[in-house]
């Protein structure tokens, strides 16, 4: 039995690590039945699209580990607020607009950003700027860039799904709307073990390992995808 609260976060992540490498993960995939309805869909349908923008968020391992770099060191609530409001402002920009415009990427690249995302932010809070001699990027300009790249994600996938026009403006508003209380149920589930944590003299001592873990899960989503992209594009 794991018994101190590093080492159940060191469990959780090396577990997370090792569910991301044992298959390909399509960072933002909406599949299944779900990916169905999208398609089938005519018309309003708000219910049914803010679940799946609220199911998407939840179960999504990168925002999850993004979400928890992004408030790792945060201490005061004003200043989660904020960051989480400019990741929220990034991710629902570029939905609506990529989504409203017809505007796809191509989602192994994006994913692959997204992923850059997490060790970006796992590097950060490892005081790697100044340790290479280099400044230390605006954090809160860095949320907010990245809150552009998870926000691309979400839009390339429901394109990719053929969302009709057809009642289009309000499932799409009905999905970020979704997505919105689904990041505040994640920050939930990842705040309150995290706080729990701090409280624990381990916390300090314990916090350099579970970024570099972070960051190697990270490192796992780039891979994975540049790998999907190579291979469903072709590219080199």
């Amino acid at each position: 039995m794991i018994r101190h609260p590093h080492l159940r976060l060191g469990a959780l992540l090396l577990t997370a690590c090792l569910l991301t490498s044992a298959a390909p993960l399509a960072a933002h995939a909406v599949g299944g039945s779900d990916a169905a309805f999208v398609a089938a869909t005519r018309g309003p349908a708000p219910g049914p699209f803010l679940y799946l923008g609220a199911k998407h968020m939840v179960t999504g391992l990168d925002h999850l580990l993004f979400l928890l770099g992004v408030i790792f060191f945060l201490w005061r609530a004003r200043d989660i607020l904020i960051y989480v409001t400019l990741f929220s402002l990034g991710h629902s920009l570029t939905l609506l607009l990529g989504v409203g415009l017809g505007i796809g990427l191509n989602s192994w690249l994006v994913d692959a950003a997204i992923g850059l995302s997490v060790v970006y932010k796992a590097f950060d809070n490892l005081s790697g700027f100044p340790a290479l001699g280099l400044p230390r990027p605006d954090p809160k300009l860095a949320v907010l860039g990245f809150g552009l790249v998870h926000g691309a994600g979400l839009a390339t996938r429901i394109i990719d799904l053929g969302l009709n026009p057809d009642g289009m403006i309000a499932n799409l508003l009905a999905f970020n709307v979704g997505v919105e209380l689904g990041q505040a149920t994640a920050l939930a589930l990842v705040l309150g073990p995290l706080l729990l944590w701090r409280r624990h003299p381990s916390f300090l001592r314990f916090a350099g390992a579970a970024n570099f873990a972070m960051m190697t899960a990270g490192f796992v989503l780039i891979g994975q995808n540049l790998a999907g992209y190579w291979l469903t594009t072709g590219a080199g």
